[in-house]
């Protein structure tokens, strides 16, 4: 079966678009006809992608496939397969209830491989910006150890644990970021209508400036006359810093840089800790080898100084050493951490230490996002208001000297 996209009218008149899968255009109008769905144009979903993708769509945007999602599709899935219904059917049911139209297509794909023979962790696979390679290697152990109803539970756990981390970090970081902007607005606003006039008024005088003040005449001027530049100049560097950040030098050098700065990189750690810890039980918990559960912790971390640590930690784990020593030598690991792994190791609990670890580091990211927000809100106050007060400054001054001048 393809999938197609289809727009069209029902019966009490109104549009109606969506995705659904058939044979071929003419049974899809057929199936739609039956649901009272006169079909007005049908794209096989391929080409409705390439078109969406040509257009500007809004509802698209925010209507796009999140954790959370995936999460909570996982979640169905299990519960479908733990009542005892075969996979091929399960996959069936959900496809029906999706109302995300990429991922209905992603599972549609899914169902149809599995379908014909391919396994459920081969056919995940070929939809990768879905399904990462943690996602697969745990259905692939699943399906291997037979529990794969179990396996996807503790999957949307594990994706749903992820999401609220995200989401608080995001949220937190929402608020300092919309003051940044306003106070940017205001200060361009400042800069391009208000100081220009008044400074126009003390051309008239004809009488010498303050050097504060013709330095923020000359700002105003250079930023009005020669806006084009400054944000080519900005353009540019923006350009060239990714540029760097991408090779593995630049990567390295900045991924060490934001872990030494001062709160934001104890947080940052924090939250590699939890994201390690959890990942890494999750993997084991559900049957995947040591050595490859590592592999795929190594890139959830999104820091390169972090991932050569846990791999040297794996090919000491390869070598028949435990965890602990290698993490405990890097001195990038908390010593609390590393402990806890250690008495997990000799007590046979590895994978209960690393949920410990990651619900306590969970708590104290949520007090460090805390933390970093209430000093980062006072901070950029505090910076505006002193941009803001040496403008007011600046023109303020030359006033007062004109009013004794013509008094």
């Amino acid at each position: 079966m393809a999938v197609f996209a289809y727009k069209g009218i029902d019966a009490s008149g109104r549009s109606v678009k969506g995705v659904r899968d058939a044979e071929n255009p003419r049974a899809l109008r057929t199936l739609l006809k039956r649901d009272g769905v006169l079909v007005t144009e049908v794209l096989e979903h391929t080409e409705a992608a390439k078109k969406s993708a040509r257009e500007i769509d809004l509802k698209r945007f925010f209507r796009r496939v999140s954790i959370l999602h995936i999460a909570i599709s996982t979640q169905q899935l299990a519960v479908l397969l733990k009542a005892g219904i075969p996979l091929v059917e399960a996959l069936t049911a959900l496809i029906d209830q999706l109302e995300q139209p990429e991922l209905k297509a992603a599972f549609t794909d899914v169902r149809d491989k599995v379908n014909e023979g391919t396994s459920l962790a081969n056919a995940l696979e070929a939809h990768p910006k879905y399904f990462s390679n943690l996602y697969v290697s745990m259905v692939a152990a699943g399906e291997a150890s037979g529990t794969l109803e179990v396996v996807l539970q503790r999957l949307s756990e594990f994706l749903d644990a992820q999401a609220k981390l995200k989401g608080k970090v995001s949220s937190a970081l929402a608020y300092p970021a919309f003051m940044a902007l306003m106070g940017l607005g205001i200060v361009l606003v400042m800069m391009t209508v208000v100081v220009p006039k008044v400074t126009a008024i003390f051309d008239d005088f004809g009488e010498a400036l303050p050097w504060y003040t013709r330095a923020l005449k000359w700002s105003s001027e250079t930023l009005i006359g020669y806006w084009w530049l400054i944000g080519a100049l900005i353009g540019l560097g923006v350009y060239g810093f990714r540029r760097w950040k991408a090779t593995e030098e630049g990567q390295m050098k900045w991924d060490i840089f934001i872990l030494k700065i001062p709160v934001l990189g104890k947080l940052l750690m924090m939250i590699a800790v939890s994201r390690f810890s959890r990942t890494l039980a999750t993997l084991l918990k559900s049957g995947v080898p040591v050595l490859q559960a590592m592999d795929i912790t190594k890139r959830v971390l999104g820091n390169r100084e972090l991932m050569q640590v846990i791999s040297e930690a794996r090919e000491s784990v390869r070598e028949g050493d435990g965890l602990s020593k290698p993490l405990k030598a890097s001195g990038r690991f908390p010593p609390i951490v590393t402990h806890m792994i250690a008495i997990g190791e000799r007590s046979g609990q590895l994978e209960e230490m690393l949920e410990h670890v990651a619900e306590a580091y969970d708590q104290q990211v949520d007090v460090g996002v805390q933390t970093f927000t209430s000093l980062l809100e006072p901070l950029i106050i505090v910076f505006m208001g002193g941009i803001s007060g040496v403008i007011a400054f600046s023109i303020l001054m030359p006033l007062l000297q004109i009013n004794e001048f013509v008094g």
